[in-house]
């Protein structure tokens, strides 16, 4: 039950765990001081009756290795809470440094709810790994060696049989162990998709009452919970019938040392060590029946504490997983230029199908280029390329004439910008918001921002820059949120923006704000749209028109009308819709 990639996680901390064990080992020899002390007295009390001056030397030997178990079991303590507190706070940085490493690429081997539970509850979980479980099973092994050579010198056969009968528990804690790394997987892996389910049904409150199918996911949320229920009673059958085999083979190897022990008082002890013969054969066999105990109490404390063990490793592996994700890979060379290049990029997310096919575009260091096709052309496969959130598998993209993985992220993240659809506002106030982007940022800058996208008035006229905003922005509409994410990325200057969508579901007057800004960005900067909507990039100096990963198409707006392919198709049919859809409105009948 070591895994030795959970070893390397704690790194120097292991020292830690030696000196726990050390502890421990010294305690336990304390533990035998008294028990000698109990023997000698006895002794006392069978062979000098009347010499009381003789219980003076085993009291001071049963006091002070009081004082000495007393100081070992706090130090041990104090070290298990520090090899704790110091495995969870490395770990937690490691995992938070993992995250910001991946930057803007998603985590597909883990869910945003699993992420949270592990990165929380599973670091918890192997605290209890390697601050219990680890010095706990050294510890077990290092105990019964030393207690058997210990009681060799008084019965040999029966320090033997004892030695013997230890393997018997931890036999059975491997032969649990099988059965109970799929049991504490499939725990990990409900408890993720309750989760998972539990967050889901959260975020989307609104549109399940709005479809009234509330009750439904309430149905399917308690059906994952009745399932997460059952794999917790199979885990807790499991911890007890494991507990109980465990208890009794202890108590049954304990019985067999002491009845051993009977016969040998009866027949007369094998001591090894002639100076043992003058001790009473009753406090011999005495101290043989109390160190019979302590030869499986480690193993016992090992079995119980072998469910945290199973229950850190199921986390473990998770977290090791998630810090074993390949990462975005970037240089260290400082970004000179803001024209991008992409060339003969191929990409596919599964190795099976291609979701970019050999494309070639060109985004120059001023003016306005869109990336336009219906959904699922490979538009926002090339944003997160560009972003450098994932990596062709053929192709290269370049800033300027350098590779963009030879740039540095904090350099390109400097010159760029990128405003979407979807972008996260804070549960915090506008103005902290606004300081997220430029920390020592004044108030007249936060203002001069909100003037450009129309923001100012209202901001004024509903509590100025300390207005707190909901999570995500859902107390202001749609398009003030789009407005407010354009402002706060127009207070820092950049050299590149790309506007993914950023128009998408707003009001008419928040869409011709955007497409204002866009425009007298595109005066100066590197400004690249994507969008669904034609209309909107038409005064673009370049279009590319995208159809099932392929460029089939480029160009300016007129050169591709009068080409008459698929954009100027397109371009027709959503003319068309808009149309239709004026005249249904104005008429006062969208059915008509």
């Amino acid at each position: 039950m070591i895994d030795k990639d959970l070893l390397k996680m704690i790194g120097p901390n292991k020292k830690y765990i030696f000196v726990i064990v050390a502890l421990m080992l010294l305690g336990t020899i304390a533990n035998l001081a008294i028990t000698v002390a109990i023997c000698w007295a006895i002794h006392i009390v069978i062979t000098q009756p009347n010499n009381f001056a003789g219980y003076i030397a085993p009291a001071c030997i049963a006091f002070s290795a009081i004082i000495v178990r007393f100081i070992t079991s706090y130090l041990s303590g104090r070290l298990k809470d520090l090899l704790g507190r110091n495995v969870k706070k490395e770990l937690r940085e490691k995992v938070y440094h993992k995250i910001l490493q991946l930057g803007t690429r998603s985590t597909q081997e883990m869910s945003m709810a699993g992420l949270t539970q592990v990165s929380l509850e599973g670091i918890e979980q192997l605290d209890l790994y390697f601050s219990v479980y680890l010095p706990q099973f050294f510890f077990s092994m290092l105990v019964p060696l030393i207690l058997f050579i210990i009681c060799i010198f008084i019965n040999w056969y029966v320090a033997l049989a004892l030695l013997l009968s230890v393997p018997l528990i931890p036999v059975s804690i491997v032969m649990i162990s099988k059965y109970a790394k799929r049991v504490f997987a499939k725990y990990w892996g409900k408890y993720t998709s309750m989760g998972d389910s539990f967050l889901d049904s959260v975020q989307g409150l609104t549109e399940l009452k709005v479809n009234q199918a509330d009750e439904l996911y309430n149905i399917e949320m308690n059906k994952k919970a009745e399932e997460f229920r059952v794999i917790t009673m199979k885990v807790l059958v499991m911890q007890l019938a494991s507990t109980t085999i465990m208890d009794l083979v202890a108590y049954a190897g304990a019985g067999l040392g002491i009845l051993l022990t009977l016969f040998g008082l009866e027949k007369g002890m094998p001591l090894l060590l002639s100076t043992l013969k003058e001790v009473s054969p009753i406090a011999l066999a005495l101290f043989l029946v109390l160190v019979a105990v302590e030869f499986f109490l480690p193993l016992r404390t090992l079995g119980s504490a072998f469910h945290l063990a199973m229950n850190g490793l199921s986390a473990g592996r998770k977290i090791i997983n998630l810090l074993q994700v390949e990462e975005p890979k970037w240089g260290k060379e400082e970004v000179q230029h803001s024209s991008l290049k992409v060339e003969n990029l191929t990409f596919s997310y599964d190795g099976k199908r291609n979701a970019l096919n050999n494309v070639n575009m060109q985004f120059a260091s001023n003016g306005m280029t869109a990336i336009v096709g219906e959904s699922g052309c490979g538009k926002t496969t090339i944003v997160n390329l560009l972003l450098g959130a994932i990596h062709a598998n053929k192709g290269h993209i370049y800033i300027g004439d350098t590779l963009l993985e030879e740039v540095s992220r904090k350099s390109y993240y400097n010159k760029l910008a990128v405003i979407s659809y979807n972008t996260f506002i804070f549960h915090d106030s506008i103005r902290k918001n606004f300081e997220l982007a430029k920390p020592n940022i004044t108030d007249e800058e936060i203002y001069l921002a909100l003037k450009k996208v129309n923001l100012y008035n209202y901001v004024v006229e509903n509590g100025g820059l300390d207005k707190q905003l909901q999570e995500d922005a859902t107390n202001i509409s749609g398009g003030q949120k789009q407005r407010l994410a354009l402002a706060i990325n127009l207070v820092v200057p950049k050299d590149i923006y790309i506007f993914d969508e950023a128009t998408s579901n707003i009001d008419i007057d928040s869409e011709a704000i955007i497409l204002k800004n866009m425009h007298e960005l595109a005066k100066e900067k590197n400004v690249i749209i994507i969008s669904h909507r034609l209309a909107n990039v038409v005064d673009a100096n370049t279009i590319y028109y995208m159809e099932s990963g392929n460029i089939l198409e480029r160009g300016s707006h007129m050169e591709l009308i009068q080409a008459n392919g698929g954009y100027a198709a397109l371009f027709a049919r959503q003319k068309q819709l808009e149309e239709g859809y004026k005249g249904t409105t104005e008429g006062g009948n969208f059915y008509a």
